[in-house]
């Protein structure tokens, strides 16, 4: 049986029978793991098959993932495309990172965690005297609420969440 596709350019796309068409902001985006961790790795990997341009951002020289060279500071690698993760919320620097790309332009910021307490992260930018007002722009938990577990699956829940958030759907980030 052969299909048509005439009422859904997206269908075409999906089967290979049509090239996709990327918007400007599509086209540009980026995907920034913060500290390297087996989810990290895993968000970069995925991320640039799904057309992310992957960035880790590790402060600690002694740390990194192979294939992706670590960034030490935001820098310019943190701008207006930017789809920021923290990937361990147990690190000493959060508060100092988290405060930093605060004052980016990062279209977007979250750290994982559980959505049974609160994050560590809050307290230490209370204590760098960050605004609750600016606290609350960091999404926790992250992802979509799949009962994901491992690094990939992890990886998955998130990016599925960043592009429906990207795309203004409802898969969002809603637990």
């Amino acid at each position: 049986m052969t299909h048509t596709h005439d009422e859904d350019p997206a269908c075409e796309v999906a089967h290979g029978d049509a090239p996709a068409q990327e918007t400007t902001e599509e086209a540009g985006r980026t995907l920034v793991a913060v500290f390297a961790s087996p989810v990290a790795e895993c968000l970069l990997r995925i991320g640039a098959e799904l057309g992310f341009r992957p960035v880790l951002l590790e402060p600690d020289p002694a740390r990194g993932l192979d294939g992706f060279p670590a960034v030490r500071e935001i820098g310019e690698h943190v701008d207006a495309t930017a789809d920021v993760v923290l990937t361990d919320h147990h690190r000493d620097e959060i508060g100092s990172v988290l405060r930093d790309l605060l004052k980016s332009p990062a279209r977007w910021i979250g750290i994982m965690g559980s959505p049974r307490h609160v994050g560590p992260h809050v307290r230490a930018l209370a204590d760098l005297g960050v605004p609750a007002e600016e606290v609350a722009r960091v999404h926790r938990p992250i992802g979509l609420n799949i009962g994901s577990r491992t690094p990939p699956e992890i990886a998955v829940a998130t990016l599925a969440g960043l592009i429906a958030d990207r795309n203004g759907r409802p898969g969002g980030f809603a637990f």
